[in-house]
Parts: structure tokens; C-alpha cells; sequence
């Protein structure tokens, strides 16, 4: 094809490309990737089908997506001129400040087209415009699907089918000429809408009340019902042509009539220009980056206590997977948050590796050994690893609570979570925040027109959880963004900057010096509490979370003593003297006496009684104690019985046993078959290794760039092959076949083309069957035939292979002009 030829269809446009602009179709939609096409033929069938189109519709913004709309309401194919005036009027409105919208149109249009003809969505020169005929149908007006712009169907489809007769009497009650030809009173009547003066002139003699019918319907949709016998507005409007019957109930106003009402505008509000995200806040952006840090170390100390709380085995899973609803709360009241909140921090550590199944029979949640990996790094280091799990995370908390598309409820950790648009909106989010000036907090509106604006089609179809998916995912990223610490005070923090633009080092060193340094004391006070006034070292934090409950967090933390915490300790191993020297080696405070007696206290008592496996049994060298044992009316239920003076059998297990007892005041201890005292440590219970939950992509994932340059360089290749001019063959001759089949030539044949090929340089047109099966036709350049292969190179793959002689079904000589 000559360059001056214009194409005649969506292949010869596409050959006509050079391997840049092919390689920029292949990025845009990889989906047309898998599998690569065999030639430009395929690749245009695959680019116009619906699937395809759809997806690609998806990801264009709202100006490319009005220009496709004006596009499918334009004649086909359509000039330059005739689209600009479809997006900007006819310049005959009185509409305000049409002029400034009509420049940025004309300054975007180019833009959007090229976007538009760089996806394939249209193609041919700017005298000729054709949209692929398949967003055509997905955008065109239709009684089941209006269109986009409002607009109907034009006077020549919405009167096909219609009598001559009928035509003639809508010609004569609008002052037209009469003819008997049907076509000629269809043009008669699309010029007579065209025309803007007649057109004028025939609207000023209409009715009030026509005139209001027309401006309910001229922005769409442009279809309504009537009754047998319509009101004389509606008649009067029915006679002239500007309402034309779809159905016997039904009338629609045509394409040509709306686009007078119009002044030519296939869009009430074009939208050349990206909404401009305002500023909702100015705040001062190292009071920005301190908010976000002290963020960030609340974002970490929770989910450390999260996994505390799972430490020795978690929840169990619900048959269908998840949490439940009752567990989802316990969190919640645990972390003091909202269940939508506590939800949140679930999935965060489950994104991030920390948490996962167990995969035991009576399967439950627990932390990973990577959890305890986590621990040991720096806190900046562990910040930067939960925001980047969080980053592409397809699993989105805040749909927990809801229901699915049957109605099933939605729940933490449970399947059905993962929307694969969220990375993406997350994302774009962060950018627009980035595009600000430091400190500057967005205006959540103007923020989501922006994302509406950028994607109008993306997540805009009704379903059974919303009608706009896109939006409520940039809302709940507004919201976690600010609970992980990425923004402070709703602006974006230098140090989530960084991560965006520069890496997890960045970030890191950014944020160490912002966050509090742990501290190596607590205070002790008389009332048997403990305050931390800050966050404590990792050893006195796991010991100190033994010996003492949280009472209270905040900037400081206060711990309570209690016996049962204190004999908590006792159980892990500690002995009286060693907590005794804990508090004085970590307190700035003197040890209060009372605190001083109730460790003494509780250590007197511990182990004096001694729980071991019968089912169970009580041992204690004082017969006082046992007796006050069996006295007592809550040991009912344990069926306790005296062995000996020193020991009691239960048929209760020795766990219930155990804390049966401690509930009714006593401090067992649990002692092995050799009647050692049994050691209980916290946080034993871990799972196997796991990996991090893998997201769910969006569509095929963006090739990189070698992929897309040998993508490319297959395609032209399969292309050559199939469009290579083949010399003539003698009448007879077995190697002449139908244009695009393979092939046919006998061994001897086959052995002495390529022999012959090989001599001369010459590059011949083969048929090939790999070992799978699969026929191909290649274009090669034979350098050499021995032992049954030929060595050549394979313009297909732009690449010397070797082919075995006894899988070429045949061979044809290229013409001298097809090479």
C-alpha cells in the first residue's frame, strides 16, 4: 500500500504503523498480547472485538470517551469538522461562555483523538474518521440501550419500515413538497432538521406545550410513551416528523431534530479538562510529616498487638473462610477501634505476611514466622513494609460488614474481598495528592471528580455492592491512608513522598528521626500501677506485658498489677527474686512495698498446689488445704476424690482443673509426669511458613519492553508471511495453494526449493508442524541443509532456527517484487 493511499480498513491502517506506534497499541491493551497474533490481520479482528473494546472503552478519560460518543452519533465515516462541531455547537446558542469551552475543546481534541486512534478504537485520516464498529454498536443510541449523549436514532432509521403514505402526510404538515420516492422524503426531511433557519421558522409555529415536550426529551433519553389518542401538543409534534414512532406506545425524537435544540452539541457539558483537585488545607509540612510519624507508630504498635493476641493460636476460621463476626468484634474491643477499623488492621497484616492459617484440622489464625522476623527489624524498616503490602493489595477491608452479588455476608479474612481496581485507585490517589504543593490537604470532592473524570466507565455499571465502586475505593484509601500513617492531618507526608518516587530506603530515612526512641524505664507507682511514658524496648515491653496488664494506652501507657498477671509470670519461669530485680533495674521510681508484697505474696502461694494427669489430680503436702478444697461447694463439678492425704483425683482434664481452681482463688501449678513445674511461655504458637496473599491483577499485566519488541517484530514477520506475493507455479503444480493456506509439495520437491534457496540467498515461503501439533506458514532465508534439518533464518521470530525437513509440508519460491 502505497503512503498516500488512504486505508480502507482497521488492518491496512494498523500495517501502515510503524513498530513504535504497533509497540503503544500493545502496551495500551495487553489484553490483545495473549496470545501473541499470528499477523496484522488477526491483530485488527482481536482489537475490534467486544471484550477488547470494552476494556479498552474502560480506560479512557472523559474527554477521549465524549469524543468515541460524538463519534458513534456522526455519520460514518466522519470529517474532522463535522466531530469539532458535535463537541462544540454551531456557534448559534446563546449559551454562556460557550466561546472559552469551544477553545479548550479545539486545543484537547487532537490529543483525544490520537489517544483514541493509538488504542484502535478509531482509524483513518481526518477527512475520514471511523470508529471500529464495535464501540460503534457499544456507544450508538438504541430503544434498549440509549446513547451516552442522549441522542436518537437518525430520521432515516427511525422511519425505515414506514409507509410512503405516512412519509408524504409528515412531509405536507411541514410545509415540504411531496414525492412518492421514500428515499427522497427522508432526505427532505433530514434536511428540513438540518436546516437551521427552516428549522427555526417551523419551531415558532408550535405550540407552548410542544415546545416543553421537546426540551424534556432533547438531552435525553429521547424516548416516550404515548397513549392511543396523544394530546395535541404531542400530535402536532407527531405530524411534523419531530416525533417518530418506535412502537405503538412508543415515540422517539430524532438525531437531527435533537441536534438542532442542541446548537449542535452532542454533550449538554463537554469536559475537555481534567477537574482540578483544590485544596481543602494549607498546614505546615514538617506538622504534616510529625502527625504522620506519630501515625505510623500507632499503625505499628497496633498491629503488633494484634498478633499478641493471637500469639498462643488464634481464631478459629469459618467454614465458608473468614473471621467471624463475633471474633471481628473481640478485636475490635481488644484495640479499642471500630469493627471497620479493626478489619482493616486484619487484612493489613494478613496482606503483609504477617498472619495467616494454620492449616491444622481444627484450622485457626496465627502469626508467621515472618511476624517474628518483622519484630526484630527497625521501626522505620517495619513501616515500610506494611505500607508497601498495603500499596498493591487487591483485598479491600471496607467491603467487610457488606454483602455479595447472592447476598452472602462479606467478612474479614473471608474470600470475595479482592477488587482488582484498587491497587490502581490507590495509586492514582497518592499521585494527585503528590501533584500538591507540600502540606496540602485535598478536597475529598474535587478529588473524586477528578478520579470520575480520569475513568468514567470504570466501575460506573450497577451491582448488587454499588454503582461506584472507583469512588468508594478512593474514599476507604483516604482513610486507611491516614490510619497507616501515609498522610498526616489529610496531607501527604514527606516520608510517604519518598516511598512513591524514591523507595522503601528513602522512606525509611525519612521517618527514623520522626519517630520516638524506646525507652529503657517505666515509673512505678503505690497504686500497683506502672506508667511507660513512651514506647519501651522491645525486651522490657515483652516482660513487662507479662508481669502487668494494659490498663490504659496513649502517649503513655499504664499497666496494672494484678495477681493474676503477677502469677502470669510466675508461670512463664520467673521467680519472686528475679521479678524483684526487674522493677528495680527498670524503674526510675523506688519499688512500692505494696507491689513488693503482692509479688511475695502470690510466689508464697504459686506451686503450693500441684495439677498432674490422672484424668487429673491435686497434690499438696498441706491435708488443710486439700480439705478446704473438697469443703468447698464450686469443686462440685470437678468430682473430686481423696487418693491419699496429700492428693485429690479429678475426672476433669488437668487445663480445666487448672483454671477451675485458679477461679476459685487458689494458684496452682501445672507439673510434669516427673512433677517438675510446668513452664507456660506466650507466643509459642506459629504457622508454617507463608507467603503473602498473591493480588489479583487487573486484566493482563503491562508487557515490558521486550516483550512488546519482539511482540512486534513476530507480528510483522506473520505478516510478511501471509502477505508475500508467491511466485506462480506451473498448471499442475502441488505447491500452488489459496492465499493464506498452507503449502502442499512432495519430499523431493520440498528438499531441492530449500537447496536451491540456500545456494542463491533467496528467502521462499514454507508450511511447518511443530512437535505439538500446530501449523504455521514462516517466511525463511535457507543458509544451509544437511542431515535432514535446515538451518535458516525465520523472519517470523527474527531469529536463525533450525527446521527438520520432515515437518515442512511444502515450500513456495517469493515472487522477486514480494521479497
Amino acid at each position: 500500500m502505497g503512503t498516500t493511499t488512504p486505508p480502507r480498513t482497521l488492518a491496512e491502517a494498523l500495517r501502515a504503523r510503524g513498530d513504535e506506534s504497533l509497540a503503544g497499541l500493545l502496551r495500551a491493551r495487553p489484553d490483545l498480547l495473549n496470545p501473541v497474533p499470528n499477523d496484522i490481520t488477526q491483530l485488527a479482528t482481536r482489537a475490534g472485538t467486544r471484550a477488547s473494546v470494552v476494556r479498552a472503552l474502560e480506560h479512557l478519560d472523559k474527554f477521549a470517551l465524549q469524543t468515541a460518543e460524538a463519534l458513534a452519533v456522526a455519520p460514518d465515516p466522519a470529517p474532522y469538522a463535522t466531530l469539532l462541531s458535535l463537541l462544540t455547537g454551531d456557534g448559534l446558542d446563546d449559551g454562556e461562555q460557550r466561546d472559552d469551552v469551544g477553545a479548550a475543546v479545539t486545543a484537547a481534541l487532537p490529543g483525544a483523538l490520537a489517544t483514541l486512534r493509538e488504542q484502535a478504537l478509531v482509524w483513518g485520516e481526518d477527512e475520514r474518521l471511523r470508529l471500529v464498529r464495535t464501540a460503534r454498536e457499544l456507544l450508538a443510541p438504541s430503544p434498549q440501550h440509549p446513547s451516552p449523549t442522549g441522542l436518537g436514532p437518525t430520521v432515516a432509521e427511525a422511519t425505515a419500515g414506514m409507509s410512503p403514505g405516512r412519509l408524504q402526510e409528515i412531509l405536507v404538515a411541514s410545509g415540504l413538497p411531496a414525492t412518492h420516492d421514500p428515499v427522497s422524503a427522508v432526505a427532505a426531511l433530514s434536511a428540513l432538521f438540518t436546516d437551521r433557519t427552516r428549522m427555526a421558522e417551523l419551531l415558532d409555529t408550535a405550540p407552548v406545550e410542544a415546545l416543553s415536550v421537546l426540551d424534556r426529551l432533547v438531552w435525553g433519553p429521547p424516548y416516550g410513551e404515548v397513549t392511543p389518542n396523544p394530546t395535541p401538543p404531542v400530535k402536532w409534534l407527531r405530524d411534523r416528523g419531530l416525533l417518530l414512532p418506535v412502537s405503538t406506545r412508543t415515540v422517539v425524537l430524532p438525531r437531527e431534530a435533537a441536534l438542532h435544540l442542541r446548537a449542535g452539541r452532542a454533550h449538554r457539558v463537554p469536559e475537555p479538562v481534567p477537574p482540578v483537585v483544590a485544596a481543602a488545607a494549607e498546614r505546615d509540612p514538617q506538622a504534616v510529616d510529625r502527625a504522620a510519624a506519630g501515625q505510623a507508630f500507632t499503625a505499628l504498635s497496633t498491629v503488633e498487638e494484634l498478633l499478641k493476641l493471637w500469639n498462643g493460636g488464634g481464631p478459629a476460621i469459618l467454614r465458608a473462610g473468614g473471621l467471624s463476626v463475633r471474633e471481628l468484634k473481640r478485636v475490635a474491643a481488644a484495640l479499642e477501634v471500630t469493627e471497620p477499623i479493626a478489619a482493616f488492621w486484619v487484612e493489613l497484616a494478613y496482606a503483609a505476611g504477617l498472619l495467616a492459617s494454620d492449616g491444622e484440622s481444627d484450622e485457626r489464625y496465627a502469626p508467621t514466622p515472618a511476624y517474628d522476623e518483622w519484630l526484630d527489624l527497625p521501626a522505620q524498616d517495619r513501616w515500610t513494609h506494611l505500607a508497601t503490602a498495603w500499596l498493591p493489595a487487591t483485598r479491600v477491608p471496607g467491603l467487610v460488614g457488606g454483602q455479595d452479588a447472592k447476598g452472602r455476608a462479606l467478612s474479614a479474612l473471608g474470600p470475595e474481598l479482592d477488587r482488582s481496581a484498587s491497587p490502581d485507585v490507590r495509586r492514582r490517589v497518592l499521585s494527585l495528592f503528590a501533584e500538591l504543593p507540600p502540606g496540602t490537604a485535598p478536597d475529598p470532592e474535587t478529588l473524586l471528580r477528578r478520579l470520575r473524570w480520569e475513568r468514567p466507565l470504570r466501575g460506573s455499571a450497577p451491582s448488587a455492592e454499588s454503582t461506584d465502586l472507583r469512588s468508594r475505593l478512593a474514599l476507604w484509601t483516604l482513610n486507611e491512608a491516614e490510619l497507616l500513617g501515609i498522610t498526616g492531618r489529610g496531607a501527604l507526608s514527606s516520608q510517604a513522598r519518598a516511598l512513591l518516587e524514591e523507595g522503601e530506603e528513602a522512606a525509611g530515612s525519612l521517618l527514623a528521626p520522626l519517630l520516638p526512641e524506646p525507652l529503657d524505664h517505666v515509673l512505678l507507682q503505690a497504686d500497683l500501677t506502672a506508667v511507660a511514658p513512651g514506647p519501651l524496648e522491645r525486651p522490657l515491653a515483652e516482660t513487662l506485658s507479662v508481669l502487668a496488664d494494659v490498663e490504659s494506652k496513649g502517649g503513655a501507657t499504664v499497666y496494672r498489677f494484678t495477681p493474676g498477671s503477677v502469677r502470669r509470670a510466675l508461670d512463664a519461669g520467673q521467680a519472686a527474686a528475679d521479678l524483684h530485680a526487674f522493677l528495680a533495674a527498670h524503674s526510675r521510681t523506688p519499688v512500692p512495698q505494696p507491689l513488693s508484697y503482692l509479688i511475695d505474696d502470690v510466689a508464697r502461694r504459686h506451686g503450693h498446689l500441684r495439677i498432674g494427669a490422672a484424668s487429673a489430680y491435686v497434690r499438696c503436702d498441706d491435708e488443710a488445704v486439700l480439705n478446704e478444697i473438697l469443703a468447698d461447694r464450686r469443686s462440685t463439678g470437678l468430682r473430686l476424690r481423696r487418693l491419699a492425704p496429700t492428693v485429690l483425683a479429678s475426672q476433669a482434664d488437668p487445663g480445666s482443673l487448672l483454671e477451675a481452681l485458679r477461679e476459685m482463688g487458689y494458684a496452682p501449678a501445672a507439673e510434669s509426669a516427673e512433677g517438675d513445674v510446668l513452664i507456660t511461655r506466650a507466643g509459642a504458637r506459629r504457622t508454617p511458613p507463608r507467603t503473602p496473599p498473591t493480588p489479583v491483577p487487573e486484566g493482563p499485566p503491562t508487557p515490558d519492553e521486550t516483550l512488546l519488541g519482539a511482540a512486534v517484530r513476530a507480528i510483522r514477520a506473520g505478516d510478511t508471511a501471509a502477505t508475500v506475493v508467491r511466485k506462480e507455479q506451473p498448471e499442475g503444480a502441488t505447491g500452488a495453494r489459496a492465499s493464506g493456506s498452507l503449502p502442499r509439495t512432495t519430499s523431493a520437491e520440498t528438499l531441492a526449493t530449500v537447496q536451491a534457496a540456500a545456494m542463491t540467498g533467496t528467502a521462499v515461503w514454507i508450511g511447518y508442524v511443530n512437535a505439538e501439533g500446530a501449523a504455521s506458514q514462516r517466511v525463511i532465508a535457507p543458509v544451509r541443509v544437511e542431515g535432514g534439518f535446515v538451518t535458516a533464518y525465520d523472519h517470523t521470530a527474527d531469529e536463525v532456527r533450525t527446521f527438520a525437513l520432515h515437518r515442512i509440508t511444502g515450500v513456495a519460491e517469493l515472487a522477486e517484487d514480494g521479497t
